[in-house]
């Protein structure tokens, strides 16, 4: 009886472990998300900035505008998956909705555990990365991501550039979007408005280019860090059940405990008894 007992004691203790390591990781989780959250907003202020320069020059620029790409024209794909586990369904959700364009014609994949879980689906990435742990990575993977799509661009003609990714911002669960990034939306720049013409240091061309390849720059540190926070957001979830369980599971060994206590006091007094007894026979 008091082996048994030694038992259950030492599972509660390993169980209360277990717990103080999932509050930890939700705590750091949390912690992610506050600073992504803080830091997409300075982010998408300076792409707004990079965008009504953009449209102050495409006003200079006198020649036509080219034709948007048909839709048979070669497209790339830039996945953002976890980098870590816990993470719940998270992989499997954003590799879902990329399921019926398999084998896509180039696929870019983020996230060392969201590849595992592609290479589990027999999906193949033409490219791929980690994740960076904390948001301060976050500007050198867009700067990657950039050169290799340029590369691709140059080389492969990719006219197309989607991002799929999971923004937690909307709700308490992540949802999967899909946002086309090139060719550049049109209607970004129209709405802004011309006053007198910016004076130029460098030619317009070189001028136009530049801003163009920062704010694509900008344009995907907007994404990966809407991906950051969806992924340990979704760490916050999966922690917060995983607490709920072990509180649960807690509850239920402590009733083993005083159930087995109870037997073992009732065993100790019913020696006692028959002790006494046989003592006064």
């Amino acid at each position: 009886m008091s082996d048994r007992l030694a038992d259950v004691s030492a599972r509660i203790e390993g169980i209360r472990q277990l717990g103080t390591v999932v509050n930890a990781m939700r705590g750091i989780a949390g912690a992610r998300v506050q600073k992504a959250r803080d830091e997409l907003s300075a982010v998408d202020a300076y792409a707004q900035t990079i965008a009504a320069g953009l449209a102050q020059i495409l006003a200079q620029v006198s020649t036509e505008a080219p034709p948007p790409p048909e839709r048979t024209s070669k497209a790339a794909l830039v996945v953002f998956g976890a980098e870590q586990g816990f993470a719940g369904a998270f992989n499997e959700r954003v590799l879902a909705t990329i399921a019926d364009e398999v084998p896509v014609p180039v696929l870019f994949l983020i996230g060392t555990r969201g590849l595992s879980h592609a290479a589990e689906r027999g999906i193949a990435a033409d490219w791929t990365s980690a994740m960076p742990s904390h948001s301060s990575g976050i500007p050198k993977l867009a700067s990657d991501i950039c050169d290799a799509l340029y590369q691709r661009i140059g080389a492969g003609g990719v006219e197309r550039v989607t991002a799929v990714f999971a923004d937690g911002s909307v709700g308490a669960e992540p949802t999967v979007v899909r946002r086309p990034l090139l060719p550049l939306d049109p209607a970004t720049f129209a709405g802004v408005e011309h006053r007198e013409p910016p004076i130029l240091n460098l030619p317009t061309r070189k001028l136009l280019a530049d801003l163009t390849a920062e704010y694509l720059h900008a344009l995907f540190c907007e994404v990966a860090l809407h991906a950051f926070a969806a992924e340990n957001q979704a760490r916050m979830t999966a922690m917060a059940a995983a607490h709920r369980e072990i509180d649960r599971q807690i509850g239920a060994l402590r009733a083993t405990f005083r159930h087995v206590r109870q037997e073992q006091i009732t065993a100790e007094i019913i020696e006692l008894a028959g002790g006494a007894a046989a003592s006064q026979r």
